[in-house]
Protein backbone atom coordinates (compact mmCIF):
# COMPACT_ATOMS: atom_id res chain seq x y z
CA UNK A 1 0.00 0.00 0.00
CA UNK A 2 1.40 3.44 -1.18
CA UNK A 3 -0.14 6.57 -1.20
CA UNK A 4 -0.12 10.27 0.70
CA UNK A 5 0.50 9.95 4.07
CA UNK A 6 1.00 6.53 4.34
CA UNK A 7 4.11 4.96 5.43
CA UNK A 8 5.38 3.21 2.71
CA UNK A 9 6.43 -0.82 2.44
CA UNK A 10 9.84 -1.02 1.54
CA UNK A 11 10.31 -4.52 1.09
CA UNK A 12 8.30 -7.69 1.88
CA UNK A 13 8.10 -11.21 1.76
CA UNK A 14 4.72 -12.60 1.87
CA UNK A 15 5.54 -16.18 0.06
CA UNK A 16 8.03 -17.39 2.88
CA UNK A 17 7.90 -19.63 5.58
CA UNK A 18 7.66 -16.37 8.11
CA UNK A 19 5.81 -13.87 5.79
CA UNK A 20 6.84 -10.72 6.69
CA UNK A 21 6.47 -6.68 5.68
CA UNK A 22 8.73 -4.05 6.19
CA UNK A 23 7.49 -0.46 6.19
CA UNK A 24 9.85 3.04 6.29
CA UNK A 25 10.63 4.08 9.91
CA UNK A 26 9.01 7.17 11.17
CA UNK A 27 10.68 9.04 13.89
CA UNK A 28 7.50 10.70 15.04
CA UNK A 29 5.30 9.33 17.85
CA UNK A 30 1.67 8.31 18.14
CA UNK A 31 -1.31 10.58 18.37
CA UNK A 32 -2.08 9.03 20.98
CA UNK A 33 1.25 9.14 22.74
CA UNK A 34 1.48 13.38 22.06
CA UNK A 35 -2.15 13.72 23.65
CA UNK A 36 -1.31 11.74 26.87
CA UNK A 37 1.94 13.56 27.34
CA UNK A 38 0.90 17.57 25.85
CA UNK A 39 -2.94 17.26 26.00
CA UNK A 40 -5.53 18.69 23.19
CA UNK A 41 -3.56 20.05 19.80
CA UNK A 42 -4.52 23.64 18.65
CA UNK A 43 -7.90 23.97 16.38
CA UNK A 44 -5.46 24.91 13.23
CA UNK A 45 -3.43 21.67 13.83
CA UNK A 46 -6.66 19.18 13.89
CA UNK A 47 -8.44 20.40 11.58
CA UNK A 48 -4.43 20.01 9.21
CA UNK A 49 -4.25 16.78 10.92
CA UNK A 50 -7.83 15.59 9.62
CA UNK A 51 -7.18 16.74 6.21
CA UNK A 52 -4.20 14.94 5.59
CA UNK A 53 -5.28 11.95 7.40
CA UNK A 54 -8.24 12.13 5.15
CA UNK A 55 -5.97 12.30 2.15
CA UNK A 56 -4.29 9.50 2.95
CA UNK A 57 -7.94 7.29 3.41
CA UNK A 58 -8.67 8.56 0.35
CA UNK A 59 -5.57 6.51 -1.09
CA UNK A 60 -6.49 3.70 0.61
CA UNK A 61 -9.94 3.60 -0.43
CA UNK A 62 -8.68 4.07 -4.01
CA UNK A 63 -7.46 0.67 -3.54
CA UNK A 64 -10.67 -1.00 -2.65
CA UNK A 65 -9.33 -1.33 1.18
CA UNK A 66 -11.21 -0.19 4.27
CA UNK A 67 -8.37 0.36 7.30
CA UNK A 68 -11.12 -0.98 9.57
CA UNK A 69 -9.18 0.45 13.11
CA UNK A 70 -8.15 3.87 12.76
CA UNK A 71 -7.63 5.51 15.94
CA UNK A 72 -4.97 7.59 17.39
CA UNK A 73 -2.39 4.92 17.95
CA UNK A 74 -2.55 4.56 14.33
CA UNK A 75 -1.73 8.00 13.46
CA UNK A 76 2.32 8.98 13.50
CA UNK A 77 2.92 12.30 14.46
CA UNK A 78 6.26 13.55 12.06
CA UNK A 79 7.71 16.66 11.34
CA UNK A 80 6.40 16.17 7.66
CA UNK A 81 2.94 15.63 8.74
CA UNK A 82 0.95 12.90 10.07
CA UNK A 83 1.26 9.16 8.77
CA UNK A 84 -1.26 6.49 8.88
CA UNK A 85 0.10 2.96 10.19
CA UNK A 86 -0.68 -0.37 11.10
CA UNK A 87 -3.54 -2.20 8.30
CA UNK A 88 -3.55 -5.35 10.86
CA UNK A 89 -6.93 -5.60 10.01
CA UNK A 90 -7.39 -3.93 6.96
CA UNK A 91 -9.37 -5.92 4.13
CA UNK A 92 -10.69 -5.50 0.48
CA UNK A 93 -14.00 -3.36 0.58
CA UNK A 94 -15.85 -6.95 -0.88
CA UNK A 95 -14.05 -9.45 1.27
CA UNK A 96 -15.63 -11.24 4.13
CA UNK A 97 -16.31 -10.12 7.53
CA UNK A 98 -13.20 -10.08 9.71
CA UNK A 99 -14.22 -11.61 13.22
CA UNK A 100 -12.55 -13.33 16.02
CA UNK A 101 -14.17 -15.28 19.36
CA UNK A 102 -16.43 -13.34 21.16
CA UNK A 103 -16.99 -10.46 18.19
CA UNK A 104 -15.74 -8.02 15.87
CA UNK A 105 -12.00 -7.32 15.80
CA UNK A 106 -11.35 -3.48 15.87
CA UNK A 107 -11.38 -0.84 18.80
CA UNK A 108 -14.52 -0.02 20.24
CA UNK A 109 -14.34 3.23 20.92
CA UNK A 110 -13.21 4.51 17.20
CA UNK A 111 -15.58 2.16 15.42
CA UNK A 112 -18.85 3.52 13.46
CA UNK A 113 -21.97 1.76 14.01
CA UNK A 114 -21.95 -0.71 11.35
CA UNK A 115 -18.77 -2.05 12.53
CA UNK A 116 -19.99 -2.17 15.96
CA UNK A 117 -22.79 -3.91 14.82
CA UNK A 118 -21.02 -6.58 13.06
CA UNK A 119 -21.92 -5.55 9.60
CA UNK A 120 -20.30 -4.86 6.64
CA UNK A 121 -17.98 -2.19 6.50
CA UNK A 122 -17.17 0.18 3.30
CA UNK A 123 -14.73 3.43 2.98
CA UNK A 124 -17.39 5.10 4.88
CA UNK A 125 -16.36 3.59 8.29
CA UNK A 126 -12.97 4.90 8.37
CA UNK A 127 -15.03 8.35 8.15
CA UNK A 128 -16.80 7.69 11.18
CA UNK A 129 -13.81 6.50 12.93
CA UNK A 130 -11.85 9.80 11.96
CA UNK A 131 -14.38 12.28 13.09
CA UNK A 132 -14.29 10.36 16.45
CA UNK A 133 -10.63 11.32 16.32
CA UNK A 134 -10.91 14.89 15.84
CA UNK A 135 -13.38 15.76 18.49
CA UNK A 136 -10.76 13.58 21.15
CA UNK A 137 -7.35 15.20 19.32
CA UNK A 138 -9.20 18.66 19.96
CA UNK A 139 -10.46 19.02 23.41
CA UNK A 140 -9.80 15.41 24.56
CA UNK A 141 -13.36 14.20 25.29
CA UNK A 142 -15.63 11.85 23.35
CA UNK A 143 -18.45 12.43 21.51
CA UNK A 144 -19.79 9.57 23.30
CA UNK A 145 -18.85 10.68 26.63
CA UNK A 146 -17.29 8.93 29.36
CA UNK A 147 -16.72 5.56 30.15
CA UNK A 148 -14.79 2.13 29.39
CA UNK A 149 -13.78 0.99 25.51
CA UNK A 150 -17.04 -1.68 25.47
CA UNK A 151 -19.66 0.62 27.27
CA UNK A 152 -18.56 3.51 24.44
CA UNK A 153 -18.76 0.46 21.69
CA UNK A 154 -22.40 0.39 22.75
CA UNK A 155 -22.97 3.94 22.65
CA UNK A 156 -21.70 3.91 19.31
CA UNK A 157 -23.51 1.11 18.00
CA UNK A 158 -26.76 2.72 18.97
CA UNK A 159 -25.92 6.38 17.63
CA UNK A 160 -29.23 5.48 15.17
CA UNK A 161 -31.36 5.96 18.55
CA UNK A 162 -28.94 8.26 20.56
CA UNK A 163 -26.75 10.18 18.04
CA UNK A 164 -23.57 11.77 19.65
CA UNK A 165 -23.72 15.16 21.51
CA UNK A 166 -21.94 17.37 19.65
CA UNK A 167 -23.28 20.80 21.74
CA UNK A 168 -19.93 21.32 23.50
CA UNK A 169 -17.53 21.73 20.52
CA UNK A 170 -16.19 24.77 18.56
CA UNK A 171 -18.46 25.27 16.13
CA UNK A 172 -15.94 24.71 12.96
CA UNK A 173 -14.91 21.49 14.39
CA UNK A 174 -18.79 20.84 14.69
CA UNK A 175 -19.28 21.18 11.25
CA UNK A 176 -17.04 18.81 10.62
CA UNK A 177 -18.55 15.91 13.45
CA UNK A 178 -21.86 16.59 12.19
CA UNK A 179 -21.04 15.34 8.77
CA UNK A 180 -19.06 12.10 9.82
CA UNK A 181 -20.81 10.76 12.81
CA UNK A 182 -23.97 10.34 10.76
CA UNK A 183 -25.47 7.10 11.28
CA UNK A 184 -26.24 6.48 7.95
CA UNK A 185 -22.78 5.79 6.08
CA UNK A 186 -23.92 6.93 2.86
CA UNK A 187 -24.49 10.42 4.24
CA UNK A 188 -21.18 10.81 5.87
CA UNK A 189 -18.57 13.27 4.01
CA UNK A 190 -16.45 11.87 1.78
CA UNK A 191 -12.54 12.00 1.80
CA UNK A 192 -12.07 15.17 -0.81
CA UNK A 193 -14.87 16.99 0.79
CA UNK A 194 -13.46 16.39 4.73
CA UNK A 195 -10.14 17.56 2.84
CA UNK A 196 -10.97 20.72 1.24
CA UNK A 197 -13.27 21.49 4.22
CA UNK A 198 -9.97 21.36 6.62
CA UNK A 199 -7.60 22.86 4.53
CA UNK A 200 -10.49 25.71 4.70
CA UNK A 201 -10.65 25.91 8.31
CA UNK A 202 -6.57 25.38 9.26
CA UNK A 203 -6.17 28.44 7.19
CA UNK A 204 -3.20 27.13 5.57
CA UNK A 205 -2.15 24.82 2.52
CA UNK A 206 -2.76 20.48 4.19
CA UNK A 207 1.08 20.33 2.89
CA UNK A 208 2.51 23.08 4.86
CA UNK A 209 3.93 21.52 7.98
CA UNK A 210 6.68 24.31 9.26
CA UNK A 211 5.21 24.79 12.97
CA UNK A 212 2.20 22.79 12.21
CA UNK A 213 2.13 21.06 15.43
CA UNK A 214 2.89 23.34 19.43
CA UNK A 215 6.72 24.11 20.40
CA UNK A 216 7.33 21.28 22.92
CA UNK A 217 5.57 18.08 20.44
CA UNK A 218 8.19 19.81 17.25
CA UNK A 219 11.18 19.51 19.47
CA UNK A 220 10.23 15.93 20.83
CA UNK A 221 9.43 14.71 17.38
CA UNK A 222 12.99 17.04 16.05
CA UNK A 223 14.81 15.05 18.67
CA UNK A 224 13.73 11.69 17.79
CA UNK A 225 14.52 12.40 14.29
CA UNK A 226 17.64 13.35 14.82
CA UNK A 227 18.23 10.10 17.03
CA UNK A 228 16.87 7.91 14.39
CA UNK A 229 19.59 9.92 11.81
CA UNK A 230 22.34 8.72 14.10
CA UNK A 231 21.96 5.88 15.81
CA UNK A 232 24.24 4.91 18.54
CA UNK A 233 27.02 2.97 17.73
CA UNK A 234 26.69 -0.60 18.91
CA UNK A 235 28.76 -1.14 22.04
CA UNK A 236 32.00 -3.97 21.06
CA UNK A 237 31.45 -7.01 23.22
CA UNK A 238 34.34 -7.34 25.81
CA UNK A 239 36.78 -9.90 25.50
CA UNK A 240 38.59 -11.55 28.34
CA UNK A 241 41.97 -12.44 29.18
CA UNK A 242 42.83 -15.73 29.91
CA UNK A 243 42.86 -16.68 33.60
CA UNK A 244 45.24 -19.41 35.05
CA UNK A 245 42.54 -22.45 35.71
CA UNK A 246 41.26 -22.68 39.65
CA UNK A 247 42.80 -26.11 39.98
CA UNK A 248 39.82 -27.26 42.36
CA UNK A 249 37.99 -25.87 40.36
CA UNK A 250 39.21 -27.79 37.49
CA UNK A 251 39.84 -31.38 39.79
CA UNK A 252 35.77 -30.66 40.44
CA UNK A 253 34.75 -30.92 36.59
CA UNK A 254 33.93 -27.31 36.58
CA UNK A 255 34.39 -25.44 32.98
CA UNK A 256 37.41 -22.55 33.02
CA UNK A 257 36.89 -18.96 31.65
CA UNK A 258 38.98 -18.57 28.88
CA UNK A 259 38.68 -15.82 26.34
CA UNK A 260 35.31 -14.44 24.82
CA UNK A 261 34.11 -14.54 20.86
CA UNK A 262 35.50 -11.75 19.15
CA UNK A 263 32.35 -9.32 18.56
CA UNK A 264 30.17 -9.94 15.80
CA UNK A 265 29.65 -7.69 12.81
CA UNK A 266 26.86 -4.95 14.42
CA UNK A 267 23.51 -5.20 12.20
CA UNK A 268 22.66 -1.86 10.77
CA UNK A 269 21.37 1.02 12.68
CA UNK A 270 17.46 1.77 11.27
CA UNK A 271 16.97 3.70 8.54
CA UNK A 272 14.80 6.62 8.88
CA UNK A 273 11.94 7.40 6.63
CA UNK A 274 13.30 9.35 3.33
CA UNK A 275 11.27 12.08 4.16
CA UNK A 276 13.56 13.40 7.46
CA UNK A 277 15.07 16.79 6.22
CA UNK A 278 17.12 18.86 8.47
CA UNK A 279 16.72 18.37 12.44
CA UNK A 280 18.73 19.61 15.46
CA UNK A 281 21.19 17.50 17.13
CA UNK A 282 20.09 15.33 19.33
CA UNK A 283 20.32 16.75 23.16
CA UNK A 284 22.66 15.27 25.70
CA UNK A 285 21.73 12.26 27.25
CA UNK A 286 20.64 12.11 31.16
CA UNK A 287 20.81 9.20 33.16
CA UNK A 288 17.62 7.80 31.66
CA UNK A 289 16.11 4.92 30.30
CA UNK A 290 15.95 6.25 26.86
CA UNK A 291 18.66 3.84 24.94
CA UNK A 292 16.53 1.29 26.05
CA UNK A 293 13.19 2.80 24.64
CA UNK A 294 14.85 3.72 21.31
CA UNK A 295 15.22 -0.28 21.18
CA UNK A 296 12.10 -0.80 22.04
CA UNK A 297 10.73 1.39 19.14
CA UNK A 298 13.02 -0.44 16.90
CA UNK A 299 12.19 -3.74 17.89
CA UNK A 300 8.05 -2.75 18.12
CA UNK A 301 8.22 -1.64 14.45
CA UNK A 302 9.78 -4.84 13.12
CA UNK A 303 7.04 -6.84 15.22
CA UNK A 304 4.26 -4.42 13.91
CA UNK A 305 4.61 -4.82 10.87
CA UNK A 306 5.13 -9.27 11.23
CA UNK A 307 2.15 -9.34 13.06
CA UNK A 308 0.00 -7.20 10.48
CA UNK A 309 0.99 -9.66 8.11
CA UNK A 310 0.33 -12.89 10.61
CA UNK A 311 -3.40 -11.64 11.00
CA UNK A 312 -4.28 -9.89 7.76
CA UNK A 313 -2.74 -13.29 5.75
CA UNK A 314 -4.93 -14.98 3.08
CA UNK A 315 -5.10 -18.36 5.41
CA UNK A 316 -6.40 -16.28 8.35
CA UNK A 317 -3.12 -16.58 10.17
CA UNK A 318 -2.99 -16.92 13.83
CA UNK A 319 -5.29 -14.63 15.88
CA UNK A 320 -2.39 -13.31 18.35
CA UNK A 321 1.34 -13.82 18.44
CA UNK A 322 3.29 -13.92 21.26
CA UNK A 323 5.86 -10.46 20.85
CA UNK A 324 8.78 -9.35 23.14
CA UNK A 325 9.44 -6.01 24.68
CA UNK A 326 12.94 -3.85 24.70
CA UNK A 327 15.89 -6.15 24.14
CA UNK A 328 18.20 -4.06 26.09
CA UNK A 329 20.02 -5.69 28.91
CA UNK A 330 20.21 -4.03 32.34
CA UNK A 331 23.61 -2.85 33.84
CA UNK A 332 23.17 -5.80 36.50
CA UNK A 333 24.05 -8.64 33.84
CA UNK A 334 26.85 -10.26 35.05
CA UNK A 335 29.87 -9.90 33.18
CA UNK A 336 33.44 -12.22 32.78
CA UNK A 337 36.19 -10.96 34.83
CA UNK A 338 39.88 -11.40 33.73
CA UNK A 339 41.41 -11.08 37.12
CA UNK A 340 42.64 -13.57 38.75
CA UNK A 341 41.04 -14.57 42.27
CA UNK A 342 42.71 -16.63 45.17
CA UNK A 343 39.29 -16.65 46.48
CA UNK A 344 36.54 -18.76 45.79
CA UNK A 345 33.78 -17.12 43.52
CA UNK A 346 31.42 -14.80 45.95
CA UNK A 347 27.74 -16.62 46.57
CA UNK A 348 25.06 -15.44 44.26
CA UNK A 349 23.55 -14.45 47.35
CA UNK A 350 26.14 -12.30 47.74
CA UNK A 351 25.31 -10.21 44.27
CA UNK A 352 22.02 -8.52 45.67
CA UNK A 353 20.90 -7.50 49.50
CA UNK A 354 17.17 -7.28 50.31
CA UNK A 355 15.32 -3.73 50.63
CA UNK A 356 11.89 -4.95 51.28
CA UNK A 357 10.25 -8.19 50.62
CA UNK A 358 6.42 -9.10 50.06
CA UNK A 359 4.81 -5.16 50.50
CA UNK A 360 1.31 -5.58 49.33
CA UNK A 361 0.59 -3.20 46.47
CA UNK A 362 -2.69 -3.22 44.24
CA UNK A 363 -3.09 -2.02 40.92
CA UNK A 364 -6.58 -0.79 40.05
CA UNK A 365 -7.81 -0.41 36.51
CA UNK A 366 -7.91 3.83 35.93
CA UNK A 367 -11.26 5.95 35.42
CA UNK A 368 -11.72 7.20 32.26
CA UNK A 369 -9.23 9.58 30.93
CA UNK A 370 -6.99 8.73 34.48
CA UNK A 371 -3.55 7.27 35.29
CA UNK A 372 -1.90 5.74 37.56
CA UNK A 373 1.80 6.04 37.42
CA UNK A 374 3.92 3.39 39.36
CA UNK A 375 7.34 4.00 41.57
CA UNK A 376 8.60 0.77 42.67
CA UNK A 377 11.44 2.23 44.19
CA UNK A 378 9.54 4.23 47.06
CA UNK A 379 6.91 1.93 46.62
CA UNK A 380 4.48 4.55 45.97
CA UNK A 381 1.30 4.75 43.18
CA UNK A 382 0.12 7.96 41.95
CA UNK A 383 -3.50 7.36 40.85
CA UNK A 384 -3.85 10.78 39.56
CA UNK A 385 -0.97 11.08 37.92
CA UNK A 386 -0.06 13.84 35.84
CA UNK A 387 0.11 13.38 31.66
CA UNK A 388 3.73 12.82 31.00
CA UNK A 389 5.17 13.51 33.89
CA UNK A 390 6.20 9.57 34.69
CA UNK A 391 9.86 10.20 34.67
CA UNK A 392 11.82 7.53 37.65
CA UNK A 393 8.21 5.81 37.08
CA UNK A 394 8.41 1.58 36.04
CA UNK A 395 4.88 1.12 35.06
CA UNK A 396 1.24 3.26 33.73
CA UNK A 397 -1.46 2.02 33.80
CA UNK A 398 -3.28 4.39 32.29
CA UNK A 399 -6.81 5.79 30.24
CA UNK A 400 -5.75 9.02 28.31
CA UNK A 401 -5.34 7.37 24.76
CA UNK A 402 -5.71 3.78 23.63
CA UNK A 403 -5.96 1.84 27.45
CA UNK A 404 -3.28 0.12 28.10
CA UNK A 405 -0.85 -1.35 30.95
CA UNK A 406 2.70 0.42 29.80
CA UNK A 407 6.07 -1.12 30.86
CA UNK A 408 8.40 2.03 31.28
CA UNK A 409 11.45 -0.18 31.93
CA UNK A 410 11.65 -3.41 30.29
CA UNK A 411 9.46 -5.82 32.60
CA UNK A 412 10.09 -9.96 31.83
CA UNK A 413 8.27 -13.20 33.66
CA UNK A 414 10.62 -14.58 35.87
CA UNK A 415 10.13 -18.69 36.50
CA UNK A 416 11.38 -18.36 39.84
CA UNK A 417 11.54 -15.61 43.25
CA UNK A 418 14.76 -15.62 43.34
CA UNK A 419 17.40 -12.46 42.53
CA UNK A 420 18.84 -14.27 40.10
CA UNK A 421 15.26 -16.41 38.19
CA UNK A 422 13.99 -12.45 38.38
CA UNK A 423 17.38 -10.82 36.66
CA UNK A 424 17.13 -13.58 34.20
CA UNK A 425 13.69 -13.11 33.54
CA UNK A 426 14.07 -9.55 32.51
CA UNK A 427 16.51 -10.60 29.76
CA UNK A 428 15.62 -13.55 28.54
CA UNK A 429 11.39 -13.28 28.55
CA UNK A 430 10.53 -9.42 28.20
CA UNK A 431 6.77 -8.83 27.57
CA UNK A 432 5.59 -6.37 25.52
CA UNK A 433 5.96 -1.99 26.07
CA UNK A 434 2.26 -2.07 26.60
CA UNK A 435 -0.61 -4.55 27.01
CA UNK A 436 -3.81 -3.26 25.33
CA UNK A 437 -7.23 -2.93 27.34
CA UNK A 438 -8.33 -6.06 25.47
CA UNK A 439 -5.72 -8.16 26.02
CA UNK A 440 -5.37 -7.30 29.54
CA UNK A 441 -9.42 -7.98 29.90
CA UNK A 442 -9.02 -11.27 28.30
CA UNK A 443 -6.73 -12.77 31.11
CA UNK A 444 -4.35 -13.82 28.98
CA UNK A 445 -1.32 -11.86 28.57
CA UNK A 446 -0.99 -11.46 32.83
CA UNK A 447 -2.27 -13.80 35.09
CA UNK A 448 -2.88 -15.02 38.70
CA UNK A 449 0.50 -16.36 40.00
CA UNK A 450 2.72 -14.98 37.80
CA UNK A 451 5.82 -13.78 38.45
CA UNK A 452 7.12 -10.11 36.76
CA UNK A 453 10.50 -8.38 37.16
CA UNK A 454 12.59 -5.25 35.92
CA UNK A 455 15.48 -3.36 36.71
CA UNK A 456 14.21 -0.19 38.17
CA UNK A 457 15.26 3.59 37.38
CA UNK A 458 17.43 3.51 40.35
CA UNK A 459 18.83 0.44 39.19
CA UNK A 460 17.50 -1.89 41.33
CA UNK A 461 15.66 -4.87 40.84
CA UNK A 462 12.04 -5.75 41.61
CA UNK A 463 9.83 -8.51 41.30
CA UNK A 464 6.04 -8.39 41.19
CA UNK A 465 4.15 -11.33 41.80
CA UNK A 466 0.57 -11.58 41.15
CA UNK A 467 -1.60 -12.83 43.71
CA UNK A 468 -5.17 -12.01 41.88
CA UNK A 469 -6.75 -10.69 39.39
CA UNK A 470 -10.19 -8.73 39.64
CA UNK A 471 -12.59 -7.99 37.07
CA UNK A 472 -13.76 -5.00 36.24
CA UNK A 473 -17.08 -4.30 38.46
CA UNK A 474 -17.06 -0.42 37.33
CA UNK A 475 -19.89 -0.83 34.97
CA UNK A 476 -18.66 1.92 32.41
CA UNK A 477 -17.14 4.12 35.02
CA UNK A 478 -13.44 2.48 34.10
CA UNK A 479 -11.91 1.25 30.79
CA UNK A 480 -13.05 -2.28 32.11
CA UNK A 481 -9.84 -3.32 32.80
CA UNK A 482 -9.19 -5.80 35.85
CA UNK A 483 -7.13 -4.28 39.18
CA UNK A 484 -4.05 -6.57 39.76
CA UNK A 485 -3.78 -7.51 43.31
CA UNK A 486 0.52 -7.98 43.90
CA UNK A 487 3.33 -8.53 46.44
CA UNK A 488 6.31 -6.18 45.72
CA UNK A 489 9.81 -7.43 46.46
CA UNK A 490 12.85 -5.19 45.96
CA UNK A 491 16.52 -5.95 46.10
CA UNK A 492 19.62 -3.70 45.34
CA UNK A 493 22.24 -5.22 43.49
CA UNK A 494 25.70 -5.02 44.69
CA UNK A 495 28.17 -5.17 41.46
Amino acid sequence: MQGYHLVPVVDHDTAGALPWIASAFVPGLSLADALAAYGPLPLPAVFQLVGCTARALGSIHAADVVHRDLKPGNILLGSTGPYVIDFGIAQAADATQLTRSGGVIGTPQYMSPEHALGEPVTAATDLFSLGLIAAVAATGRHPYSEGGATALGVRIANTERTPPDLSGYPAPLRTLLERCLTAEPAARITTDELAELCEREAGRPLRTFDSWLPAPLMERIARREAAAARPPAPTPTPTATPTQPDAAAHLAGQPTVSALPPPSTPPPGPAHAPWSTNTPSPTPAKRTRTPLLAAAGVVAVALAVIVTWAIARPDGGTEGASGTGADGKHSGTPTATSSPSTSSSPSPKDAYTLVFKDKPLTLRAPAYNTGTHVDLDAPKLFPDGEIGQDDGMELTYQDWGDSDLRFLTPMGRSTGTTPEACSSGVDTDALPAAISADDLDAGKTLTKGMVLCTVTGDDNLAMLRITDVVPDTKQGLSSDMPDYVTTLTLWKSNK
